[in-house]
């Protein structure tokens, strides 16, 4: 009786060191796999390896632990029969292997995205359409891998698969996701299909809100102001805003350039100053067409426009190429107006006030 015991103890003994032995060479195998992968990686894709790739290894890593501490509660446990041990053992395999499997597909799908993006860029195209899809491939995939995980629990395999079933996708999407996140979903869809803006684009959503749009997601517009801050604004609202695209259609901008002077000043001079100024400048663009050559009007047009209390207020329109172009004209413009109205005596005045004291009777 002792010597059977002790063999079947010794049966369990060297089914133990088979499965630590067997656990420990797979992670050896994972992480000389992973070394590799991530050497083939960088020479196809320099600088795209991402952190999905990391994930794997521990992922399968664990996934070896796991299965090795199973056998050996089966080893070592009486309790567990040989059917259970099956059923969990390919349970957790699924599910590793299902959450390594969509990991994998994503990543790739979005490196290939990226470097489709990238090509785009180099090539002057607009990249836009090809960034949102790439967007909806990559959360579409994770989505299928959620529903297949949900067909492997007994509890949820009844939710999976009405959801899988057509009309039940809209059903749990619509009970899941809250409105604002489908307005958000479908103000994207808008924007990549009417294209008010795309990526590269100078937009001004307010008057606080002006920059560059660098990306457009399922949910948001980011956009990257001149102050390098990121502004992220929900789809929905920003498909309901007024806004003014820079880079729509023709990018030339015409730059209102406004001075105050006051009444006793020559208003023909300051004119003159201010004309002279503007068409001087580098950045400064001819918008005359043949007619106005031709007539030899001015490049830039200037005119008093408004008599204010204390000041008249003259502009000056001034074309430059683009909005860039515009306001580093604008800034370069009222600095050198602003020296020679010095210099020629010209005032820019503060406001005037003046006080009427009644006395009592």
């Amino acid at each position: 009786m002792i010597t059977e015991i002790l063999e079947a103890y010794k049966l369990q003994l060297l089914y133990a060191a088979l499965v630590i032995i067997s656990v420990v060479l797979l992670r050896y195998i994972t992480n000389l796999l992973h070394k590799w992968f991530i050497k083939r990686e960088e020479k196809r894709f320099p600088g795209e390896i991402s952190r999905p790739i990391y994930l794997i290894k521990k992922i399968l890593n664990g996934l070896w632990l796991v299965l090795g501490v199973l056998l050996l509660v089966f080893i070592f446990s009486g309790d567990m029969d040989y059917k259970s041990l099956v059923s969990d053992f390919k349970f957790i395999f699924y599910l590793g292997f299902l959450l390594v499997c969509t990991i994998v597909c994503a990543t790739s799908v979005n490196l290939w995205f990226k470097q489709s993006i990238a090509k785009k860029i180099s090539s002057h195209e607009d990249p836009t359409s090809l960034k949102f899809l790439g967007y909806v491939a990559v959360y579409g995939i994770y989505f299928l891998g959620l529903f297949f995980g949900l067909l492997a629990i007994p509890s949820f395999q009844n939710v999976a698969q009405t959801a899988l079933g057509g009309a039940g996708v809209i059903a749990i999407i619509a009970g899941i996701a809250s409105q604002e996140a489908l307005s958000n979903l479908v103000g994207g869809v808008f924007i990549i299909s009417f294209k008010p803006f795309k990526i590269g684009d100078i937009i001004k959503v307010t008057d606080t809100m002006v920059g560059t749009v660098t990306d457009i997601t399922l949910r948001h517009t980011v956009i990257r102001n001149f102050e390098n801050k990121m502004i992220v604004i929900p789809n929905s609202i920003i498909n309901k805003e007024r806004l003014i695209n820079y880079d729509l259609g023709e990018k030339k901008c015409c730059e209102h350039i406004e001075i105050g002077i006051s009444y006793d000043s020559n208003v023909k001079l300051a004119k003159k100053i201010m004309q002279e100024e503007c068409e001087n400048h580098p950045l400064i663009f001819d918008n005359r067409t043949e007619l106005d050559l031709a007539n030899d009007l001015p490049k830039v047009k200037v005119a008093l426009t408004t008599m204010n209390d204390s000041s008249v207020t003259i502009r000056a329109w001034a074309w430059a190429a683009n909005f860039t172009n515009a306001f580093q004209l604008r800034i370069d413009v009222l600095e050198s107006i602003k020296a020679r109205f010095d210099n020629e005596g010209i005032e820019i005045p503060f406001p005037y006030r003046t006080i009427v004291m009644k006395k009592e009777k």
